[in-house]
């Protein structure tokens, strides 16, 4: 036995006891017709007629180019029209976008030294490093030997009994031997009408009788001689209504083939039946990733643009689930084109060597009419033909196929036949079609050089109206040696390893307890934290919401930045800031809120950081309700929040201790000492350093100090505004329209209805107002202004119910600003 192996270019030189792929040697400088089979050993089985390297052999053919492109302007545009489907976007079409979020929150889980890690991200990101490092190192652990595939592809129109396939299947055996792998894909094995289409009621039938025929042409007797190690053992058939492709294989390489895989897409009529689409086959040979896909795509001449869209279709809904093992496995050999670690399945393009043929219904362009297409296909003249292939056309723009290959077509168009003979479809009841190339063969491959074209013909079987077309490969199959790979891949676990120990991010916070003292009312308080990178990596960090909730702090505290990088050595500075505005103020009043809160900041792929932020509430007597504020004859400031110390203080049972607020007095009292004449009086803006001691003043109990009429104006109606619930419930607003006859009624029910304490905080109110208006020629206010006045401080901002109650509220509010003017106006109330 001769130990001369044939390796790929770039692979290593392998002893015979490590090989499995077999050759005897020879000095032939070109595949011979001269082929004496070699089938003593199963591992023999492959590339039997090609030497060692070493031996100045030519190399197998180079893989053919598509023909050079097409000025755009010689295109016709009927060959990009279509209605029956949107044009295919090339990139998109065959390239599946990157998804930025690569795990889910829900998925992060916090580590015994304070870090958070997501499982499924750090799983994807890792093993996309891995993968990379040993893909570049996978020739320290591969062998490379040579295989032959076999690829064909017949449109059957429904046809078909007993004829030989050997003229088809077998053609070029004398030439380049068996191949080690056969892929045979029909497209119309039935007819493609509306039962068919939808029960499938003979594709199972049809599907076994041409599976049935390949294994019998493929183990005849004169391919066999007998010797059950030359037969061919089917892998997996799929089919889909007309639809069907096959894999058989050498019998001693099958226990070499695993992670078998099928789908089918269909993508006819309304984009999902089976009367166009393909079905795929997807294994593992060797350790060589190999992808089969037979489609039958969008018929007649003018519709490119569906054709387009129909390889788009099946080339991204295609996806084998094979299982994370699967997947991972392929991961260690460096046989993925993107990152699929955490995953079961894989698409087309995720294989080392992919196949698409089929009936791909490419036409001539119709700039060449039809008459000349049969005149040329007839004479054998074919480089005008293959210039306007739409095809290559397509292909050439970008717009389908991209990155794919296919050999130079160099037979006669094989579509449209008359069925049984050799003749093109010219009779005069038929419909006159131009011929085409329909039927193609094409591949993609990561290694561009691992696949040569050994042939791309056509046989001349006649029953059909389209001729079978097949091409055999020459392919560079990897082979793993299990114990190199793993050596590398410890080696690079143990690199990773190393730097993943000292690539952690630090930072270093200057402080993680915010204490904010006392906070008042409608006052924001800064505080900053100080953020150093103390690490040797760049340190993403950014705030998180606490487990099960949405929002990063509470409302009254913000943060600026909420996140931030920082290079080793940077500082930068974060601002916390809390503020109390009217919905806090009651909250913490109700003792429903309390100024505690945490922050998480997060250091992304390191440790969360957690920030203590806190503050004492100045109780005010701003946010509160008239009910709380009669309650108490102490200073609002003196009444504890918590309700427990205020239960001990005070009797929770004690009735009103005055009819209406001290605050509103005071305040009220103010105003009238220092002058009602005072013109513009509630509309002049008072100083907010006086407005703010004011408050302090009503809150401490402290006696007010020389301010301005218009700051107490200003706080008056602050005050008012901004308690915790209106004095006029928007319950009370009119429903009817408010005149002369009704006012006096509506006037006594609105005061009937009011709450007792409402009540006279509304007369105390309105009886100031009164007297502010009776000192009208000096402050020059009008009893519709203090009307408006009135309505913004007592009256709720109600909400209509539905868009009946949105339509009617500014009705219902200019009623109550009629009341309003009433009560102002009358000689009594």
């Amino acid at each position: 036995m001769d130990n001369n192996w044939t390796n790929a270019p770039g692979g290593s030189n392998n002893s015979a006891a490590n090989n499995r792929w077999a050759a005897p040697a020879g000095n032939d400088q070109q595949p011979t017709n001269n082929y004496v089979p070699n089938y003593g050993n199963p591992s023999q089985m492959i590339n039997q007629n090609y030497g060692a390297p070493h031996q100045h052999q030519q190399p197998p053919p180079q893989r053919q180019q598509a023909p050079p492109p097409r000025s755009v302007s010689n295109i016709s545009s009927a060959s990009h029209s279509s209605a029956a489907a949107p044009p295919a976007t090339p990139t998109t079409s065959q390239k599946a976008p990157t998804d930025p979020i690569i795990a889910d929150r829900a998925g992060d889980e916090e580590t015994e030294d304070g870090r958070i890690r997501n499982k499924e991200a750090a799983s994807k990101i890792r093993d996309a490093w891995i993968y990379k490092q040993i893909r570049a190192r996978q020739d320290e652990f591969t062998t490379y030997q040579q295989g032959r595939i076999f690829v064909g592809t017949w449109n059957v129109n429904a046809k078909g009994k007993d004829e030989n396939l050997s003229s088809w299947l077998c053609a070029d055996w004398h030439q380049y031997g068996p191949p080690d792998i056969v892929v045979v894909g029909f497209q119309e094995m039935v007819d493609l009408n509306a039962v068919n289409v939808a029960v499938e009621n003979k594709s199972q039938q049809r599907s076994q009788f041409w599976v049935d025929r390949i294994r019998s042409t493929l183990n005849s007797r004169e391919n066999t001689m007998g010797d059950p190690m030359r037969a061919y053992t089917q892998l997996a058939v799929k089919y889909l209504v007309g639809l069907l492709v096959c894999v058989f294989v050498k019998a001693p390489h099958k226990p070499r083939l695993k992670y078998v895989g099928t789908d089918s897409v269909g993508v006819g009529v309304m984009g999902v039946m089976g009367n166009k689409g393909g079905v795929s086959i997807r294994l593992q040979f060797y350790d060589t990733t190999l992808c089969f896909v037979c489609t039958h795509l969008a018929a007649h001449r003018e519709n490119v643009a569906g054709r387009n869209a129909d390889f788009a279709n099946v080339f991204s809904k295609t996806s084998f689930e094979i299982g994370e093992e699967a997947v991972s496995e392929v991961i260690r050999s460096g046989s993925l084109n993107k990152l699929s670690a955490g995953t079961s399945s894989v698409g087309i393009s995720e294989h080392d060597i992919s196949f698409w043929f089929g009936d791909l219904n490419y036409r001539v362009d119709e700039s060449i009419p039809t008459e000349r297409v049969l005149e040329l296909s007839k004479a054998n003249q074919l480089s005008e033909l293959i210039e306007q292939d739409q095809l290559n056309v397509e292909r050439a723009q970008g717009r389908v196929f991209q990155d794919w290959e296919e050999g130079q077509l160099a037979f006669k168009p094989t579509y449209k036949y008359q069925p049984g003979t050799d003749l093109y479809e010219e009779r005069p009841d038929k419909k006159l079609r131009a011929p085409a190339w329909c039927d193609r063969i094409l591949w993609l491959a990561q290694e561009p050089g691992h696949v040569s074209q050994l042939n791309y013909v056509r046989s001349e079987i006649n029953f059909s109206d389209h001729k079978p077309v097949m091409s055999t490969f020459l392919v560079t199959i990897k082979d793993v040696v299990l114990s190199k790979r793993m050596q590398v891949y410890k080696e690079v676990i143990r690199l990773l390893d190393t730097f993943e120990n000292n690539s952690l991010p630090m930072v270093s916070l200057d402080r993680i307890k915010l204490d904010f003292g006392e906070v008042r009312y409608d006052q924001r308080v800064t505080l900053p934290i100080i953020i150093t990178n103390t690490g040797k990596v760049v340190a993403p960090f950014r705030l998180v919401p606490k487990l099960e909730e949405e929002a990063l702090c509470k409302p009254w505290v913000t943060v600026s930045p909420a996140y931030g990088m920082l290079i080793p050595g940077e500082q930068t500075e974060i601002e916390v800031t809390i503020a109390i505005n009217n919905a806090t103020a009651h909250a913490l009043n109700t003792s429903r809120e309390v100024l505690e809160d945490s922050l998480i900041l997060r250091l992304e792929n390191g440790r969360d950081y957690y920030i203590s932020v806190s503050g004492k509430y100045a109780r005010s007597c701003f946010g509160m309700s008239v009910d709380d504020l009669v309650l108490y004859t102490d200073p609002i400031r003196a009444v504890p929040l918590d309700p427990i110390l205020r239960a001990e203080k005070y009797d929770i049972n004690t009735k009103a201790a005055m009819c209406v607020p001290k605050e509103l007095w005071r305040i009220i009292d103010a105003i009238y000492e220092r002058g009602l004449d005072e013109r513009d009086l509630f509309s002049t803006p008072g100083n907010p350093d006086e407005v703010y001691q004011i408050r302090e003043c009503l809150d401490t109990g402290a006696p007010f100090g020389n301010f301005s009429v218009h700051s107490m104006t200003e706080a008056l109606q602050s005050f008012l505004s901004n308690l915790s619930s209106p004095v006029v419930p928007s319950s009370l607003f009119p429903t009817l329209d408010i005149d002369a006859q009704n006012i006096q009624s509506f006037a006594r029910k609105f005061l009937e209805d009011m709450p007792p304490i409402q009540y006279n905080v509304f007369i105390y109110t309105v009886s100031f107002f009164r007297e502010v208006l009776s000192h009208r020629q000096g402050n020059r206010l009008s009893p519709a202004k203090i009307a408006r006045i009135c309505c913004t401080c007592l009256v709720s901002s109600a909400q209509g119910n539905g868009e009946e109650g949105a339509e009617s509220l500014p009705k219902r509010r200019g009623n109550m600003q009629q009341i309003m003017l009433h009560f102002l106006e009358t000689n009594s109330i």
